[in-house]
């Protein structure tokens, strides 16, 4: 899939383009339905897929106290994406100058810079463009004028309730990780980078991968079984999300870190995606370091037991 920052770097030559407009977090079973009907329609039009979205949530500009944590990296996102069939994606920098143009202005540019659009699709109560003047009656008025069908997707909904990425998040934050992965349409899995720690896991014998999950939505503190994929290879992890509060720290922070069973290299820089189990145990306080160790050995073996 070819990852483009502008419309004018598509390079689609003569071929018509069918475009997949939306935000897109969690690619779940509603954003999947509009990939797969743009999908659809290049095929059927020799066209080429675009799947058009930010490189961040509009919220975070417009509306900042309101931003929502994100359900998905940014490599998740790209590869569910691309594993639902699309040619291309244009991950537009939403900035401020972004956030004041017009829906119409947006789509107008958007046409005259892809050259030929066929067909655009989005959800039937999708918004766009400044103060949300952009819907899909705004995209049938312009697509009568500019030659383009429009497609706004109903609403998905799974066992009478729409599926939605508030609805996701919700799920996620209650550790409710079936519901959250029927909506996603595949198994939760938390996803970052991997950054250094202060090494106090390796100390105790037991080495941790600490992520960066800034900015993701995250389940409740307390330690998870987990499994994960390393160089092709299954892994065991334990994970335990919280302030550990059996370390003294003067600022207390909330860490992401997994203890991966049975691996052994350096993982600093590399990404770590571990999709979770059940939740083995709340966060809590040791009296030592000696009971810490003995309760991560139990919570190991744990994890071998329920993964």
């Amino acid at each position: 899939m070819k990852i483009i920052r502008a419309a004018n770097e598509l390079g689609n030559g003569q071929r018509k383009v069918c475009v997949a407009i939306g935000v897109f977090d969690g690619v779940h079973l509603g954003h999947q339905q509009i990939i797969r009907q743009t999908v659809a329609d290049a095929r059927g039009h020799d066209a080429v897929t675009l799947v058009v979205t930010f490189d961040k949530h509009p919220s975070a500009i417009v509306a900042p106290d309101k931003a929502p944590p994100q359900i998905f990296s940014r490599s998740q996102k790209l590869r569910a994406i691309e594993s639902l069939g699309a040619d291309a994606l244009l991950e537009i920098p939403f900035d401020k100058n972004f956030s004041e143009k017009s829906g119409e202005i947006f789509i107008r540019e958007l046409a005259r810079d892809l050259g030929k659009i066929h067909s655009i699709c989005v959800g039937a109560d999708f918004v766009f463009g400044h103060k949300r003047s952009g819907n899909v009656a705004l995209l049938k008025k312009l697509g009568a004028e500019l030659n383009f069908q429009v497609h706004g997707m109903a609403e998905l909904a799974l066992d009478g309730h729409t599926v939605s990425s508030t609805r996701i998040r919700e799920a996620i934050r209650t550790g409710n990780f079936d519901a959250a992965s029927q909506m996603l349409g595949r198994p939760y899995a938390l996803c970052g980078k991997i950054i250094e720690g202060d090494k106090i896991g390796r100390q105790l014998g037991f080495p941790t991968a600490n992520l960066d999950a800034t900015n993701l939505v995250l389940p409740p503190n307390g330690v998870y079984a987990a499994s994960t994929k390393l160089k092709e290879q299954f892994y065991r992890a334990a994970l335990n999300i919280g302030t550990r509060p059996t370390v003294a720290a003067a600022q207390p922070q909330l860490r992401v870190e997994a203890h991966v069973l049975d691996f052994s290299g350096e993982l600093y820089g590399a990404e770590l995606e571990l999709e979770l189990g059940a939740k083995l145990r709340d966060e809590r306080k040791f009296a030592s370091a000696t009971e810490l160790r003995e309760q991560i050995s139990r919570d190991v073996a744990a994890v071998r037991a329920a993964v």
